[in-house]
């Protein structure tokens, strides 16, 4: 009888603890992260944002019509990494093999001229990326043609 109690307690700790294992995140450091993004305060309707950690896989997410949007890192939806990154905002359609419709500056899409930065310090659902075209030669929606 006492060697069956204890035989049942292992075997429940060995089943809690294989399940808590399978349900930590495999990626340390990402956690979940939505949010919009607005232009001059109306929402972006369409894009990609990107999150560039220094020390991590970049972070995506694509831009829905109302401005929302979910980052995925490693699968679909898991988040982006925990600190302050540099991010980018690619609002661009192709129209043909020709032109290309942009929804917001260009700047915004280069890691090198975007001056976003995000701070992520734990999940969240309301990170908020805001763009402008103030300062910028377009002041709405062009088309680049090339």
């Amino acid at each position: 009888m006492l060697r069956s109690q204890i035989s049942t307690k292992a075997t429940l700790v060995v089943v809690v603890l294989a399940a808590s294992v399978g349900c930590q995140n495999n990626h340390e450091g990402i956690v979940p992260v939505s949010g919009t993004v607005t232009i001059d305060g109306k929402p972006l309707t369409v894009g990609q944002v990107r999150i560039l950690a220094k020390d991590h896989r970049p972070a995506m997410g694509r831009i829905q019509p109302d401005g929302s949007f979910t980052m995925s890192c490693f699968e679909l939806s898991d988040g982006a990494p925990m600190g302050t990154h540099l991010a980018t905002v690619s609002a661009v359609e192709s129209i043909n093999e020709r032109s290309n419709r942009w929804h917001a500056p260009k700047k915004y899409a280069n890691k090198v001229s975007s001056d976003l930065w995000v701070t992520i310090d734990g999940p969240t659902e309301d990170l908020r990326i805001e763009l402008t075209w103030a300062g910028c030669k377009e002041s709405g929606t062009f088309v680049d043609k090339f």
